[in-house]
């Protein structure tokens, strides 16, 4: 499919939220739609969930009559809460609640993350899972949406102590993880070395050593080149497919990037080294800026070396609040869900919004934003390079053949060119945002899977 291209075209497809303004495509509900809550979870405080099922909303009027089995989007297949104890350096011992839940699996075996914080929850886990399974059909992998975590600031452990919460949440979780079955990544607060881990253990259990059961492993056991840079590089090659669209040259173009790690570092590397200028990074250490751009190479050592963007010398300090307001073209938040809301969104100077986090901007605040004509491409969408290459890393241990780094990053850019291609063209025949557009396109996709294989028995 060819990137569709438009040197004149309008800043955004819309600029108000889907129900606004499609009333002629698709009409609005007439009511506010009643959810059926897993009795798991507080109807009055669903949390990210509840973010999830409103964009469920919007999307089910353009499903046609795949709309009969949109139920089957609002309820995960599969929700296992698991206790994790291990053994403290101390001797002591300690709890902790660890999750894996499998949204969908109609097109394939779960694909999706595993983050260790403090603040991790079973709302915030089954929603990034359903948004693995929108992510993964909108890139048309085929995989299905899972997640994991465990409520734990890995800070606070040793490395013994990260090992042995790794290897027995592993062993908690593996009767529902596999290479076919349910395949975990890297997300928050983990990495290779603990995906190492994983494979490890999940080897060890089942007698013979398993490389397809995780991706975003190290290269020398079964990883793949590129996959560590991959979900930043998506984030640019989307980004800059959507500038063209709006005639926003990246040359010269001033971005400001929340969070500055393994997605916002590599995607303001990527923009600087096309010529942007990085004006702004905050993080959770606090928040910088310079007006003339940040020497971002600088910036990436600094971070590497203290651990946030806090205290790099050739920037200024931003207070509390301030980042949002950031004079910029291009804002990336690439840090945690729920970061825009309708408290800050208002406060927006940007032309652009690419969601490098999952989940980063509240319906809320989605509606603000295009009520002032900024484009969002969504996480859906923009971040999903990370899940491409991890299907290549699956695909090359299968076969046992390893592909080239060139080769990785040629076969990225091309599927992520070509899927917001699909997604742009279907918020111009909509007339809807390029979220909406993204769930039309991905939830079809897990529609049309559903009602092919009809249900069992």
């Amino acid at each position: 499919m060819a990137t569709a291209k438009s040197k004149k075209a309008s800043p955004a497809p819309v600029t108000k939220a889907a129900p606004k303004t499609s009333a002629a495509a698709a009409p609005a509900p007439t009511s506010a739609p009643v959810h059926q809550v897993p009795s798991y979870l507080d109807p009055n405080h669903l949390g990210p969930w509840g973010i999830y099922l409103t964009q469920v909303d919007r999307v089910t009027p353009y499903l046609g009559p795949l709309a009969r089995w949109v139920e089957t989007l609002k309820r995960p297949k599969r929700a296992l809460i698991v206790d994790v104890p291990i053994e403290m350096d101390n001797g002591t011992i300690a709890h902790f609640e660890g999750y894996r839940v499998q949204h969908n699996v109609s097109r394939g075996p779960g694909k999706g993350g595993v983050r260790f914080h403090q603040a991790v929850t079973l709302s915030e886990v089954m929603a990034l899972a359903a948004w693995m399974s929108v992510k993964n059909a909108a890139v048309n992998v085929p995989y299905g949406g899972a997640k994991g975590g465990i409520r734990v600031d890995p800070r606070t452990l040793s490395k013994g102590e990260l090992e042995r919460l790794t290897r027995r949440y592993t062993s908690e979780i593996g009767i529902i993880i596999g290479p076919h079955k349910d395949i975990p990544a890297p997300d928050v607060n983990t990495n290779e070395k603990v995906m190492a881990w994983m494979m490890d253990t999940y080897s060890m259990n089942v007698g013979a050593t398993a490389t397809g059961v995780v991706t975003g492993k190290p290269v020398d056991l079964g990883g793949s080149l590129g996959r560590r840079e991959a979900t930043g590089r998506g984030v640019f090659t989307v980004g800059v497919e959507a500038a063209q669209q709006i005639g926003l040259p990246i040359a010269g173009a001033r971005v400001a990037v929340q969070g500055f790690g393994n997605v916002g570092g590599i995607a303001g590397k990527l923009f600087a080294e096309a010529g942007a200028l990085v004006v702004a990074v905050q993080d959770h250490t606090g928040g910088i800026a310079n007006d003339k751009g940040l020497n971002v190479p600088k910036l990436l050592d600094h971070v590497a070396e203290t651990g946030g963007v806090a205290g790099f010398k050739g920037a200024e300090a931003l207070k509390p609040g301030e980042f949002w307001g950031t004079k910029c073209d291009i804002l990336i938040p690439a840090a945690l869900e729920g970061q825009l809301t309708k408290e800050n969104a208002g406060k927006v100077k940007a032309k652009m919004v690419i969601e490098g986090a999952n989940g980063p901007t509240t319906p809320e605040a989605d509606d603000i934003l295009q009520d002032k004509g900024i484009l969002v491409v969504p996480d859906v969408i923009a971040n999903a390079g990370g899940v491409t290459v991890s299907y290549f890393e699956w695909v090359q241990d299968f076969s046992s053949f390893f592909w080239s780094e060139e080769e990785i990053n040629q076969r990225l850019v091309r599927i992520m060119k070509e899927a917001f291609a699909g997604v742009w063209n279907t918020a111009q025949q909509h007339k809807v945002s390029l979220r909406t557009a993204t769930f039309i396109v991905a939830c079809t996709r897990i529609l049309t899977a559903r009602d092919q294989r009809g249900l069992y028995p």
